[in-house]
């Protein structure tokens, strides 16, 4: 593995989520492997807990996180008991000491939007002993519920983020949010949909 250079980085969050490489290989609708890597939970788990490995001891268990989305079936990387996978991966993940677990909602399972469903993560919160991270269609009063009982120590905005840059600030003032233009994901352009969005200075 090359080392890892940090240039003003604090750490590193290994993709393990949405059809990706590592959850390509943690899925049973998509692994069909019959060597060490395929078959069994473990076996299907084993590659993206040596990428966990090796890329702690290269920057520090305390410098690096995961993300996953066992519930998720993007690419056709779909599991078929994605509970077990997630505690699974969030118990095996406690060996390494790495410092958080970034998990995304069983209710955004796909791309579209959020739907209703009475699964939870609470039990890979409780399997995992370190900082755990919870995203997945969350607003202001969902994500501070979500901490408030316990359902996890911190949450991540995605598309409110994006269209909002100031959105610590926003939530602090309790003002409007941009909508964000789903059209404008992943375009090779660097500006539009990505930098273009206002900020609250320049809204008033």
């Amino acid at each position: 593995m090359m080392p890892l250079r940090f240039t003003g980085f604090d750490g590193v969050e290994i993709h393990g989520a949405h059809g990706y490489l590592l959850d390509q290989f943690m899925k049973d609708h998509i692994n069909d492997r019959t060597d060490r890597y395929g078959g069994s939970l473990e076996n299907r788990c084993r590659f993206a807990l040596e990428v966990v490995d090796a890329v702690a001891n290269e920057v520090g268990a305390d410098r690096v996180g995961l993300r996953l989305s066992p519930y998720a079936d993007y690419l056709d990387s779909g599991d078929s008991d994605p509970t077990a996978l997630g505690v699974y991966m969030a118990e095996s993940l406690n060996r390494y000491g790495i410092l958080y677990c970034h998990m995304v909602e069983p209710r955004m399972k796909l791309p579209e939007g959020r739907f209703e469903t009475t699964v939870s993560l609470l039990p890979m919160r409780k399997a995992f002993k370190g900082t755990f991270i919870v995203a997945g269609g969350y607003d202001k009063e969902d994500g501070n519920k979500a901490v408030a009982e316990n359902r996890t120590d911190l949450v991540a905005f995605g598309r409110l983020f994006l269209s909002n840059p100031d959105l610590p600030k926003r939530f602090e003032l309790n003002t409007p949010l941009t909508k964000h233009n789903r059209s404008t994901y992943y375009l090779p352009d660097p500006v539009v949909g990505y930098t273009d969005y206002p900020f609250l200075e320049h809204t008033a």
